[in-house]
């Protein structure tokens, strides 16, 4: 394949990043001006802006309303890490994993908690056998696969009638995926994903289920400060009042607060998850024109609309060494930085060699439709660059 001449037009936007993911079309710094900046998270105005950004997140998340919700320290792993932390131990666990957080948490499950647990893990691009789940025991999960680019269809494989709790990751679902919250005890994901917002802060999202089962529960195992949720053998509350466990920054309070008012704004969950399909069709419309690239998702009920995992196709890595099929993506993605078309869209370090396109709500259609000309001209440059 010869070299092709560069598009003339570049995104507008050519943030790309899967996390922390762009910020909303409209946004600027003049959003944190009200920021209590210098102000202590206990005092009345701070709780009160914390409490609104609690309030914001259950209206448009349409978390049920017998659900809490609480702003946990460490994004979302801390978040996964507390309630897997305080809620596992007095039955199995399945923990189920198919991309690379995933089976980070089949390692804190089995290798660092170390109870009876089953792993179930699949490939990058599959899913593990969903009907094989014990739901007698407690289970762990991944709504979406970040680094993967495979998710869960729906929550019709989760029984109401489960004996355990569930957990899930759902830090790249949330506000672009509907999320089954009768199916979920405790859900889990950070600012810096659907929503564009800064790293650091955490989401926890419990059922009536797993308060019960963190009032009835003692873990064997001492519990960091960080990650206590009980206390006395009761539920410490005011996590879930918007009294932190440990000091939030109120000007990342401030940032999360504009984008929640936006996506209201905008239509709230339903518009989002709309505008996150439409972005990803985009993408699944030119990969299917495309001879040189494929989804990392062979089955498309499966495939993320906010992750877009690709590699090089069959046709894509013909005539290339297995070295230079590997290098290739890295060098794509090195020309379209050095043009200013695309940043941050490399596969993630333990996935599969590719890139990804992350096409969630704060993502503008004009912007992925304007990079995709330019992933074509990457890929026939890099390719005559190392074969000549």
């Amino acid at each position: 394949m010869t070299s092709i001449e560069k598009p003339a037009t570049k995104p507008a936007n050519p943030r790309f990043s899967p996390g922390p993911t762009t910020k909303f079309k409209g946004w600027d710094f003049s959003l944190l001006k009200n920021a209590l900046l210098g102000r202590s998270h206990r005092s009345k105005e701070a709780l009160s802006r914390i409490q609104e950004l609690l309030a914001l997140t259950r209206e448009v998340l349409q978390v049920p309303d017998d659900y809490l919700v609480g702003i946990v320290p460490g994004s979302d792993t801390g978040a996964v890490e507390m309630a897997m932390w305080n809620l596992l131990g007095p039955r199995g666990v399945d923990v189920l994993a198919w991309e690379s957080f995933g089976k980070g948490w089949v390692t804190d499950v089995c290798d660092q908690l170390k109870v009876d647990a089953r792993a179930m893990v699949a490939d990058f691009g599959e899913l593990p056998d969903l009907s094989a789940v014990d739901f007698s025991r407690d289970v762990v999960f991944t709504w979406n696969g970040t680094t993967s680019g495979a998710r869960v269809p729906n929550g019709d494989w989760i029984p109401a009638d489960r004996e355990g709790l569930t957990i899930c990751d759902a830090t790249s679902a949330a506000f672009a995926q509907e999320l089954a919250f009768d199916k979920l005890d405790a859900t889990t994901y950070s600012w810096q994903k659907v929503m564009g917002g800064e790293a650091q802060h955490g989401i926890l999202i419990l059922s009536p289920r797993a308060v019960e089962r963190l009032e009835s529960y003692t873990p064997p195992w001492p519990m960091p400060k960080l990650f206590r949720l009980t206390k006395g053998g009761k539920l410490i509350s005011g996590i879930f009042e918007g009294k932190t466990i440990n000091t939030v920054s109120l000007m990342a309070i401030e940032d999360h607060l504009a984008a929640l008012k936006w996506a209201k704004e905008m239509g709230g969950l339903p518009a989002l998850i709309a505008k996150a399909n439409e972005n990803a069709q985009v993408v699944w419309d030119w990969e299917a024109q495309t001879d040189w690239v494929e989804n990392l998702v062979s089955e498309p009920a499966i495939r993320s609309n906010t992750s877009v995992c690709m590699r090089l196709s069959e046709k894509g890595r013909e005539g290339l060494t297995k070295e230079q099929a590997a290098a290739l993506p890295k060098r794509m993605l090195e020309l379209l930085a050095e043009e200013g078309a695309g940043y941050d869209l490399s596969a993630y370090r333990t996935a599969p060699p590719g890139f990804r396109i992350w096409c969630g709500g704060t993502v503008e259609k004009s912007d992925i439709e304007a990079l995709l000309p330019w992933l074509d001209w990457a890929y026939a440059t890099a390719r005559a660059e190392m074969t000549g």
